[in-house]
This record gives C-alpha cells, structure tokens and sequence, in this order.
C-alpha cells in the first residue's frame, strides 16, 4: 500500500499493510532529528532550516523519510505560533513573546500571548479581521497537493477553529466570563475566527485535500475547559455548521476533530454532528482501548502515544510496549492513525522516538496475533 491508501483503509475501518503514522515536530526537536539522521547517513538537505508544525513553507523531508502517511497543509491562525522574533504582532492583533526552555538535550522557545486587540469591551467595534480570500494563503497547500497528493493523504488544517483564536483575541480570562456575563459579546467574538476559517476550509476542499482538521482545546487533563453546556451553546452549532458545509462540497471528505485532555461528555454530540476522526486521544486523560469500544464503530482514532510521560521520559522498551497495546485495542480493525499527542518536544530521547517510529512501521497488522479489544 501507498501512504494514501493505508489511511483511507483504516478510517473505512479496515486493517491496511501497518497502522498508519503521523508524526509532527517542535522547530528544536526537528533540527535535532535532522543532524542526527544526518550523521547516521540518511542525509536530508533541508530547504528551509526552521521546520514549521503549524505551516509555512515545510516541504516535508523530515516525515518523507520517516515514512508518516499524511502530510498537512495550515491555513489559519494557528500558523502565527511561531515567529522570527522575540516579540511579534501577527496579522491578527495578537502580541507574542519568545520565552526560552532547557531541556537535558539544549535549549529552545516557545511563545506565549501578551497582547490581546479586543481587551478593551468596545474594540471590536473597530476590528478588522484578516481576509482569509488571498490567493498566498493557499499558495503552500496547492504546492503540498500537487507534489504529494497522489501518494500521501493530505489534511487541509484549520485548527484553532473557533474558541482559541477567539480567546487570543478578548484574552482567556475575558472570553470565559463573557460566556456568562456577556453572552451576545461572546457570540460576536466567537463569529470572527469561525469565518474566517470556514473559508480556508471551504477553499482547501474545493482544492482537493483528503481531510479538514478542525478543533480547540476544550479539555483539561481531568475535565472539560467550559462546561458542556457552553461548549452546546457556543461551538457545537458553529462546529456543526462547519462540518455540514464542507461535507456538501465533497461527501466523500474525512473530518478531524483536536481537543487535548478529557472531552468525554461531547464525543456523543461530535459524532452526532458529523465527526470522522478525534484527536490526539491522550492517555492520561482517556483511556483509549475504552474509547474504541464505546464509539470504534462510528468514530476513528488519531494519536494515543502519550507525549507526557512516556516519549519523554519512559525507557525505550516502554515505548514499545506502549504502541504495540495501542495496535493490539484501539487500531484492532482500523479506525487508527498512531502517532503522538502533540508535536515532539525537544526532551524527548532520540533512542525513544525511534522506538516508536520502528515499531510502528515494523509492525505489520498480520503479526499483531491477540484477540484485541
């Protein structure tokens, strides 16, 4: 099988040659990985030397070479996560910091928010929102589907759909009390990153990709972020929405569906609404094997190796455990693309990703054996 091939197999719930893999990287973790394939005589000359997760220009050697299946494409503002400065205003509004980490294997940066344009209760009034209509913004997916399109499975990414840009814009503590205390203020707010990014999504089916990725963070490591209530009356109509639109432009399309942490009250009402496939399913906050016995034959699976503990900071044979009992229940029958529940991170052993990579890619489905579930 092709890379395309195995994916479509396994969200019409079959089991392909292997599981399919996904896999993406932190700028660091990615120059780290690239030196070392490197030195081990895979060499890669990379075209651009800051590797991007969220977009922007990545050809994607790195995953080629790993062997990932699916290869993303980003339109929206998730793009604006990492900048070429220490401090940076994107085309939003929105202010970013570079603040720096170390870890046992170097030093890096993440950014983090400190300015917000619709603070103020009267901003947006004057806001201006980016026009998700330009032709540039859509220039790196053409590009992504015309070379890779017939041998990969390409995902059109418009994650940070709705409540996280919207919080990047008011300012997470304002937007959670305007859903109490300013529910008409909250809608208005809400409305602007969600049009924006029915838009780039609408486009990037019209284009061509296999998948639309949506979502937001709406689950801590315990609970939901919101309360299913609000989640019921702020997202899921605009989330339905969403999906029923594009759905129309191409029946055939796939949806993805991002929430970190414990989102079990809505995975009903995901489904309900057109969901295809849930993301990143982390470990520590659902299980995954109960995940695939309540809702394995409607729903499919992307992630389940937990980039919390044990990429990090298990041993390698317990990476391997931990992906084999992943195959073994939730990719049993399909409906599983493996891989991490975020970008790896810099503090993850080389010795521990390739654990995960050799098994995954070396484990066909016939020598699983077990009963599974």
């Amino acid at each position: 099988m092709n890379h395309r091939e195995r994916i479509a197999a396994a969200l019409a719930h079959q089991e392909p040659d292997r599981c399919p893999m996904q896999i993406s990287f932190t700028p660091e973790f990615a120059a780290r990985l690239q030196a070392s394939m490197t030195r081990d005589g895979k060499a890669l000359n990379l075209a651009r030397p800051v590797h991007n997760p969220h977009g922007g220009g990545n050809t994607y050697e790195l995953e080629r070479a790993l062997g990932v299946d699916m290869l993303q494409t980003s339109v929206g503002w998730a793009n604006s996560y990492y900048g070429d400065t220490d401090e940076y205003t994107d085309e939003w509004g929105v202010t970013w910091r570079s603040v720096p980490y170390e870890t046992p294997f170097g030093g890096g940066h993440y950014t983090e928010m400190i300015g917000h344009p619709l603070a103020a209760d009267g901003a947006i009034s004057q806001y201006h929102a980016p026009d998700p209509s330009r032709p540039e913004l859509y220039r790196d997916a053409q590009w992504t589907l015309d070379q890779f399109g017939d041998e990969y499975w390409i995902a059109g990414v418009t994650v940070t759909t709705i409540w996280e840009t919207a919080w990047a814009l008011r300012g997470y503590e304002r937007m959670l009390s305007d859903l109490v205390t300013a529910p008409d203020l909250a809608e208005a707010i809400l409305d602007i990153p969600y049009r924006y990014h029915l838009a780039a999504a609408k486009e990037l089916v019209r284009m061509g990709v296999d998948m639309i990725w949506i979502g937001d963070d709406v689950g801590a490591q315990h609970a939901m972020l919101i309360s299913p209530r609000h989640w019921r009356r702020f997202l899921k109509p605009r989330m339905a929405e969403l999906i029923g639109e594009i759905k129309a432009i191409n029946p055939r399309l796939k949806v993805a569906y991002h929430s970190d942490g414990n989102i079990l009250p809505i995975i009903p009402e995901l489904i309900e609404i057109g969901l295809d496939v849930l993301n990143p399913v982390q470990p520590a906050s659902m299980d995954p094997a109960g995940l695939k016995r309540l809702y394995g034959d409607r729903l499919c699976f992307w992630g389940t190796i937990d980039e919390q503990d044990t990429l990090p900071f298990g041993t390698p044979q317990q990476v391997r455990e931990e992906v084999l009992t992943r195959l073994q229940t939730i990719g049993r029958g399909g409906g599983l693309i493996i891989g991490p529940t975020h970008h790896v991170q810099l503090d993850t052993p080389l010795e521990n990703f390739w654990a995960m990579v050799d098994t995954i890619t070396g484990t066909p489905y016939a020598e699983l054996g077990g009963a599974g579930q």
